[in-house]
């Protein structure tokens, strides 16, 4: 028999993990912000974190404009129709992407296309699992490609870089793990959290894995050399000065969590799945015979403030979510994170971010408007806030190989690039921005450079920074790279005021060619005209911090 209300209940929670993030990962990062100097570029990084949550959850918007694969683990009694589950999973799949709570993510390997309904070979991505419950328990992770692409696994024995060699032991688990973190650096979105698979086979590792990233923040590992594993992970991963976003700082790492299977004799593998701060998964309890929701299965994190030193929690009612009301009904007493200091209204950076920003080291506050003049890029330097209004246009990856061979439809000479692949919808007024953070720079490496100099760019904006060969040609053609804050996807969308246009988009939503007018938008400068690298910095900083853990802690 079918369960009538199971799609809705399916809808309701992507909606929920999309746009609301759970208590536990709202009380680490608010644990973190703690931790971290709120006067350095990490410690605004944080701010602004903070508020982007406030934002999403106020909105009913996505927190991320990368809604990443739908990962679905559910468990069902014998007799339950799978096949039904999962029609009725496609078809709220269908519908959150229509409304905007998801962004089309599903592209063919083969030939490029978009889906637009994020259905297509392999996606979404779901585990069915039998049990002798009574209940049907469907959980939910959104994790993004940014992330994704700095999972890693190991094989040991193994060299690894800084540490030295890793054998077959927990010790040598102690430093994959602590590599992992490392070579992560900001491009994950940092500060972030990891899941670790010991053993298995390289498929099945890497699901233990992500299988970890299920389990709640605060909880106590039952093996004992695995709790003492995560605990001495949390304490040390810290010390390498990665920090939010890669700045350097404190705050590297929320959370660590440790699973172990068997083996073969011949293999051992050590597979790693890091999620960024927007740690997107949440879970239902299923009435088999309806689909209603019984119980959501993660703490609901409304009410829950990550604003200063505290965390506040106030009475929650999670209820259902419909189409043109919010994620979850909160009670008269829940808390907003109230907008911090560096935001005035309108998502326009007020004067305290210059301030503060002058107090981890004499950086400044410039505003520009496009189109930028070389000499207005040639006085900018690593460390200073640059506060963007004018046209900006976004580019990734299809758009990127397009242009090595092909002219723009717009003129970009002293225009900037933005890396992002924004959440959009359409009406009867137009196209409007709903989710619009950055993508990881790092992929359009081989590309990046010889655009700069055949069109003039002068400013790319991303996260996560760039190689030598960008940094290369900022230099040659008087350019720099901007690193906003990966996640704010909200805090951002509050900055693009209108949309001007758009180009290719038979590259699909995400790789279209938007062209966005903005105020306000403020990003930090990372790279600049005169050679300067903070990521190389702070790269090459935190590889000396990691020799310190060469030696055996666990015997």
């Amino acid at each position: 028999m079918k369960m009538q209300q199971f799609e809705e209940s399916i809808y309701n929670l992507i909606v929920e993990t999309s746009t609301n993030l759970p208590g536990d990962v709202r009380r680490a990062v608010a644990k973190g912000r703690a931790l971290e100097d709120q006067a350095t570029r990490s410690g605004l990084a944080l701010t602004t974190i903070a508020q982007n949550i406030g934002m999403a959850e106020q909105q009913v918007s996505p927190i991320c404009q990368d809604t990443g694969m739908p990962t679905f683990i559910i468990h069902t009694p014998v007799g339950v129709n799978q096949i039904e589950m999962k029609k009725d999973i496609h078809s709220a799949i269908i519908r959150a992407t229509k409304n905007g709570k998801l962004r089309p993510n599903s592209v063919d390997s083969l030939t490029g296309e978009n889906s637009g309904d994020n259905l297509g070979a392999g996606t979404p991505v779901i585990h069915f699992e039998q049990w002798e419950e009574d209940g049907i328990d469907v959980r939910l992770i959104l994790k993004g490609g940014g992330c994704e692409n700095k999972n890693i696994q190991y094989s040991l024995p193994a060299e690894l870089e800084g540490l030295g060699k890793a054998g077959r032991d927990l010790d040598g688990i102690r430093k994959c793990i602590l590599h992992a973190v490392y070579q992560a650096q900001g491009q994950g979105c940092s500060a972030g959290f990891i899941g670790v698979g010991i053993g298995g086979d390289r498929t099945t590792g890497y699901e233990l894995a992500k299988k970890q990233l299920f389990r709640s923040v605060e909880d106590v590992n039952p093996n004992e050399d695995l709790a003492k594993l995560e605990e001495y992970i949390m304490e040390n991963a810290n010390k390498l000065g990665i920090g939010t976003m890669g700045f350097g700082g404190e705050v590297t790492l929320l959370g660590c969590k440790v699973g172990v299977m068997n083996r073969l004799p011949a293999s051992f593998f050590v597979s790693v799945a890091y999620n960024c701060w927007a740690f997107r998964r949440q879970g239902i309890l299923v009435n088999p015979a309806t689909g209603e929701i019984q119980e959501w299965l993660y703490e609901s994190g409304t009410g829950i403030s990550v604003e200063g030193d505290a965390v506040k929690r106030e009475p929650v009612a999670v209820a259902a979510a419909q189409d043109s009301g919010a994620a979850a009904v909160v009670t008269e007493d829940a808390t907003i994170p109230a907008a911090p200091d560096m935001v005035a209204g309108g998502g326009a950076v007020a004067e305290p971010a210059a301030g503060a920003a002058a107090a981890s080291g004499g950086s400044r506050e410039i505003r520009l408007t496009t189109p930028i003049s070389e000499e207005d890029i040639r006085s900018l330097r690593v460390g200073d806030v640059v506060i963007l209004s004018g046209e900006m246009h976004t580019g990734r990856d299809a758009l990127h190989k397009y242009l090595m061979d092909h002219d723009t439809p717009v003129d970009l000479n002293g225009a900037v690039i933005y890396h992002c692949g924004p959440v959009m919808l359409k009406d009867d007024e137009g196209w409007h921005v709903k989710a619009a953070g950055p993508t990881t720079s790092i992929r359009e490496e081989p590309y990046q450079g010889d655009i700069i100099k055949k069109f003039g760019i002068r400013a790319v904006i991303g996260k996560g920074g760039m190689g030598p060969k960008t940094l290369k040609a900022l230099g040659e053609h008087g350019g720099v790279y901007l690193n906003a804050i990966g996640g704010a996807a909200q805090y951002y969308a509050e900055c693009i005021k209108k949309v001007n246009g758009v180009d290719f988009m038979e590259f699909g939503i995400p790789e279209a060619m938007w062209h966005l007018q903005v105020d306000g938008f403020a990003a930090i400068v990372t790279m600049d005209a005169h050679g300067n690298s903070l990521h190389a910095d702070v790269e090459k900083d935190s590889a000396a911090k990691l020799a310190q853990f060469r030696e055996p802690v666990f015997k």
